[in-house]
């Protein structure tokens, strides 16, 4: 009876612990579905927070990139309208050059009809001069006859005799009236010749406006302050010499307020000095690597300069095809000047000079502006380079491919070589005109008044010249001479003497007009 009840009792407990054990399972079960459903609740909130996150920022990255877009449309438009108005400008100024064009041609259009009336009504006076020479002629064939005859009779000599003695007297009246004709020619000749060039040259200069701008071997920088002057030089002038060492030029620092100056004869690097003194002045950061990191940028930028002026000024004239070293080299002239004159504008101004004058001519004025622009190139080529300049450029055209019309003119416009087309009369001229025109070029006060006296003692040591004076700056002579000595026939020849002995022996700009001046004054006294 007791081990029963104690089987029960512990099938009881037994009973209980499985009971109590199938409880807590169950239990357990609610609670780790209902921790599960909780966590899965969570996650989804937090998928719906991220998902509307994702779709906010997809929606401000769509904002975004359309307003990016808007942008970069706006831009082109302006960029589309920019372009399309500089087309239009271009095209005006096109239309315009058309139209001055055409204007000009019927100008020359009316000019060769007068020219060709003008040629009819001179032929004709031709034909009615012949036809009255010619009867001149054969009255004067009868008039000999009769002397001749006359002659014989009256001096019984035989007809070869009187025919020596015709001839001798024949022989000194016509060397008398040839050299009266050929003055007279040759005075014509003159006179219709200036004419002419006067004409075309004052048109050529009317049509052809340009400025000049004297530069020297120096530059002068502005300084806000004079106490910048000790920071340019530096401690113990470290400073200085390394600005001068990488530029090449002389910095002089004196007792000049508010300014310092740089000395250079190579006018690119003075002014890439002068550019890059500028900057460290305006930068304050001066000290050794900053003054090289200076100069070598501005250095950059100065090709960039060169480049665009070269190209500037071929575009201006519209040349088409030069090379671009030719062009880059066009862009140095335009630091470099020749007694006080730009050589590019100066460049400029024969290219345009040329080509008017070669218009008024009927020659190609496009050659003629092409070798006006590129006469003085030889002045841009490295020191390296040994000969005159119109040599000098005159290879240089030819290794990049120019006409040989144009290395003509460029290697005669000096005349240091034989000139082989109108071309290069044109550019020689216009050369000229362009270095001697007033206001052109400096010329110091010692050296005009030497250029004078030399110009007045060459004329003073001719026979039978009186005095001389050079008038007009040097730009005419007027030779008196002493009537006595020097006859009417020999004043001409005396005139092309002197001019010839200019031309040889002095140095000169421009042309100098040789005027000989012949008179007898005859006086007397009423009592």
């Amino acid at each position: 009876m007791f081990e029963n009840w104690e089987l029960l009792h512990w099938l009881a407990w037994g009973g209980g612990f499985v009971a109590l054990g199938a409880a807590g399972f169950v239990v357990g079960r609610w609670l780790s579905l209902l921790i599960a459903s909780r966590r899965m609740e969570e996650r989804r909130r937090e998928a719906d927070t991220l998902l509307e996150k994702a779709r906010d920022e997809a929606g401000r990255m769509v904002e975004e990139a359309e307003k990016a877009r808007y942008m970069e449309i706006e831009q082109e438009r302006v960029r589309f309208e920019s372009e399309t108005a500089a087309t239009r400008r271009e095209l005006e100024r096109l239309e315009q050059k058309l139209n001055q064009r055409e204007k000009f041609l019927s100008r020359r259009d009316s000019v060769l009809t007068q020219k060709e009336a003008d040629l009819i009504r001179k032929d004709r006076e031709l034909v009615s001069r012949d036809k009255i020479l010619k009867a001149k002629t054969e009255r004067l064939d009868q008039l000999i006859s009769l002397e001749n005859s006359k002659l014989e009779r009256i001096a019984g000599l035989s007809a070869e005799e009187a025919r020596r003695e015709l001839f001798r007297n024949l022989e000194d009246e016509a060397r008398l009236d040839a050299a009266k004709l050929t003055r007279d020619i040759l005075e014509e000749a003159r006179i219709r010749a200036e004419n002419d060039a006067r004409n075309i040259i004052a048109n050529a200069i009317q049509r052809c406006a340009v400025s000049h701008a004297a530069e020297t071997t120096v530059s002068v920088v502005d300084l806000p302050s004079d106490e910048l002057k000790g920071r340019i030089i530096g401690r113990e002038g470290r400073n200085i010499r390394t600005f001068e060492t990488a530029t090449g030029v002389e910095v002089m620092i004196d007792d000049t307020p508010g300014a310092i100056v740089i000395s250079g004869f190579d006018p690119v690097r003075r002014e890439v000095a002068k550019l890059a003194m500028a900057k460290l002045v305006a930068d304050g950061r001066i000290h050794p690597a900053r003054i090289e990191e200076v100069v070598a940028q501005t250095s950059r930028e100065m090709q960039d300069t060169i480049k665009s002026a070269g190209e500037e000024v071929v575009l201006e004239l519209g040349i088409v095809g030069l090379a671009p070293e030719l062009s880059r080299m066009l862009g140095r002239l335009k630091y470099r000047t020749s007694y006080g004159q730009n050589m590019l504008l100066h460049s400029r101004e024969v290219a345009m000079l040329a080509a008017l004058m070669a218009q008024e001519l009927d020659l190609d004025a496009a050659l003629a502006r092409r070798a006006g622009l590129l006469h003085d190139i030889g002045k841009a080529a490295d020191a390296t380079i040994e000969g005159p300049h119109a040599r000098v450029g005159a290879e240089l055209a030819r290794r990049h491919g120019e006409d040989d019309v144009v290395v003509n003119a460029i290697a005669a416009h000096h005349e240091e070589t034989t000139m082989e087309s109108p071309y290069a009369f044109l550019v020689a001229s216009a050369d000229s005109i362009s270095g001697s025109r007033p206001g052109a070029r400096r010329e110091s006060f010692d050296a005009y008044i030497k250029r004078i006296e030399s110009l007045e003692m060459l004329a003073s040591s001719f026979t039978g010249v009186e005095r001389a004076y050079a008038i007009q700056a040097g730009r005419e002579i007027r030779v008196l001479v002493e009537p006595d000595k020097v006859g009417d026939a020999a004043v001409s020849g005396l005139a092309r003497e002197v001019a010839g002995r200019i031309e040889k022996e002095l140095k000169y700009p421009g042309q100098i007009r040789v005027m000989v001046v012949r008179e007898t004054r005859a006086v007397d006294y009423a009592h």
